[in-house]
């Protein structure tokens, strides 16, 4: 069977020596002499699980390793195993490796009780020392203030965190007197994974009251690093208890293989400073996606009057987006430096950004960072739970009816806006407001294939992702670090307004201040990108289908129409293109984190497509309309 060909003549050759390692007639204690002879506790109780230090002190770590490559010590399992797999292409090649060789290979290792086919005695020892120092980690872990203050109970009565170290100890001194003298009694591992899930119950409702509470990105840290080290004490735990109980070797062989896999993908990953920012992503992830799914809810229209309500929402942002290119035209002409006009530009789309927030209107591409959200919740909830690829359907479909009507909405005001504000100027003016270079300069900014105007709207997209995670850590900072409530208390604040309203000024700004972050700082990313690129000599901008449509009704009238109709036709298209570019790259960065954070695995694709592409074809209305009835739950 060959190697995958990625693979470098360094792993053809370890692959080579597996293989015969995996010959039928190959024996186990060769794989377990390797572990016999070296120190393992570090292995089995750190591999896998968070480092202890933080983000920044391993990453310093790992870009340390890159320029000075540490050494290796051979006495350590963890350290061999670093020796032994260090080439570049050995973790696609372990993944590579085909299935049934896997089997083999975790059938041979798996430590199965019997008096002749256990662990042996110097590896079993040190699981068990691991066991113990995972446990008594757990213990003082479950006892950090950040868990207090999410579950208060932990303080008030028997912790489940100490009480799981205390029944590991006395798992382990069972084991060992097992171990010294087969005939004593000795009490199962169950007890224990009893306890393990207590702890993880405590660490799920934790989660839940971060969700109205708040999380810091230290909390996050902690949950993740908890659970991984609960896994790890059961997967230990069912090991060990599978070398005095014959019957749960079956059930020992998941976790094994668990453990193992986790292990070994660990350490080869170690150095990864690409996966340590990755595992960053994810952890930032868990802090702001549950918030942006509750607010992803308010953008999908189950119901004809929520449906006209986002139509008159989005109308009122074409309307503010319209006077906000015109703003920029007018700024343009003022021929300052580029970094004072940048400003202009900035403080132009975050002020008009944040009015269009507290008007309660809707800017179309603001919605996929959002709605990625709640489809990736439905996901996660519906098919783990049910495998019910129909209310995931019933969401995309109210989500696609909800994302046409606040584009059509934004451009069908957007466009005739400004085709009336730059005749009334022009009028007033006697000439056109916009000189035809100017105009020719803004259609040909819209010509999608002899222009970067694809690419800039990319970048747009880009943006839109980033102030909907903006959005969501503050709206999860303002909540954490109770900022209405500090408000409130603010003497002179009470002083000025008196106690109600500024109890009033408080929540108004707890309830909003995610929103106008978000917004504000998305301006002054449209609006300094183009200056920043520049100082780099890069050819970088932003396009926006909402702008885009504003600018071709400006030129349009600039050039008094003047103009053949495949030429404003093609423009037309680039406005579209633009607004699909825009769409697509927000919502598919917003999907992905969404997922990665919640750690769910759609592997139906395929089967939801052909779903929604029957369901297009039978009821086509449906993605354009909502039904008159919607008998649908809420999204």
């Amino acid at each position: 069977m060959p190697a995958p060909a990625t693979c470098a003549p360094r792993s053809l050759a370890i692959d080579a020596a597996l293989r015969a390692f995996l010959a039928p007639d190959a024996d186990p204690a060769r794989f377990f002499a390797f572990f016999d002879r070296r120190r393992q506790v570090d292995f089995f109780a750190d591999s896998g699980i968070l480092a202890s230090a933080g983000f920044l002190p391993e990453l310093a770590r790992r870009i340390t390793e890159r320029v000075l490559p540490p050494v290796r010590d051979r006495a350590s399992l963890k350290d061999a195993v670093g020796i032994v797999f260090h080439g570049r292409h050995d973790l696609a090649w372990l993944n590579a490796l085909p299935e049934a060789l896997n089997r083999r290979f975790w059938a041979i290792v798996q430590p199965v009780a019997g008096p002749d086919a256990g662990l042996p005695r110097n590896v079993t020892e040190q699981m068990l020392e691991a066991l113990l120092v995972v446990s008594h980690r757990v213990s003082a872990l479950g006892l950090e203030p950040e868990l207090a203050r999410n579950h208060p109970d932990l303080l008030q009565r028997e912790s489940p965190f100490i009480a799981q170290s205390v029944e590991a100890a006395r798992f382990v001194d069972g084991c060992r007197r097992a171990l010294d003298d087969p005939a004593s009694p000795h009490e199962d591992e169950r007890h224990l994974v009893v306890l393990v899930e207590q702890c993880r119950a405590v660490l799920t409702r934790v989660r839940r009251t971060a969700l109205t509470r708040g999380a810091s990105l230290s909390l996050t840290y902690l949950l993740v690093r908890l659970w991984q080290s609960l896994r790890r004490i059961e997967a230990l735990a069912a090991v060990l208890g599978a070398q005095f109980r014959p019957a749960a070797a079956d059930a020992a062989a998941a976790q094994w293989s668990d453990l193992m896999r986790t292990a070994f993908r660990a350490e080869l990953e170690r150095g990864s400073v690409r996966r340590h920012f990755t595992r960053l992503v994810g952890l930032l992830a868990l802090r702001v996606t549950d918030n942006a799914a509750q607010t992803g809810e308010h953008y999908v229209a189950e119901t004809r009057s929520q449906y006209a309500a986002m139509w008159r929402s989005a109308m009122g942002a074409g309307l503010i987006i319209a006077v906000m290119a015109l703003d920029k035209i007018f700024a343009a002409k003022l021929g300052w430096a580029p970094l004072n006009q940048a400003f202009v530009y900035s403080m132009n789309y975050a002020l008009g950004f944040v009015l269009i927030y507290l008007l309660h209107c809707t800017v179309a591409t603001k919605q996929p960072a959002m709605t990625a959200q709640t489809i990736a919740a439905s996901v996660s909830e519906d098919y783990t739970a049910r495998g019910d690829l129909g209310r995931i359907v019933d969401l995309v479909a109210a989500v696609a009816r909800t994302q046409l009507a606040a584009i059509l909405g934004n451009v069908t005001v957007a466009l005739p806006t400004a085709l009336a504000l730059g005749w009334a100027l022009g009028a007033r003016k006697g000439a056109p407001f916009v000189d035809a270079e100017k105009a020719h300069a803004l259609l040909a900014d819209l010509d999608p294939l002899r222009s970067l105007a694809l690419l800039h709207a990319a970048v747009a997209g880009v943006w839109l992702f980033v102030s909907g995670l903006i959005s969501g850590w503050v709206d999860n900072w303002t909540v954490y670090e109770r900022v209405p409530e500090r408000i409130a208390r603010l003497g002179w604040l009470r002083a000025l307004l008196g106690v109600r309203r500024a109890q009033a000024f408080a929540g108004y700004v707890g309830r909003n201040l995610g929103g106008i972050a978000g917004n504000f700082l998305f301006g002054v990313m449209l609006g300094s990108t183009g200056a920043v690129a520049a100082l780099f000599g890069l050819p970088i901008d932003i396009r926006h289908i909402a702008f885009a449509a504003a600018n071709l009704g400006y030129a349009l009238v600039a050039l008094g129409f003047a103009l053949p109709w495949p030429e404003i036709a093609w423009c037309a298209l680039g406005v579209a293109l633009i607004g699909m570019v825009n769409l697509g790259v927000s919502f598919a960065l917003a999907l992905w984190m969404a997922l990665r954070a919640r750690g769910a695995e759609f592997r139906r694709t395929g089967e939801l497509l052909r779903l929604l592409g029957r369901e297009a074809l039978a009821r086509p209305g449906r993605f354009f309309l909502p039904p008159r009835a919607s008998t649908s739950a809420p999204a």
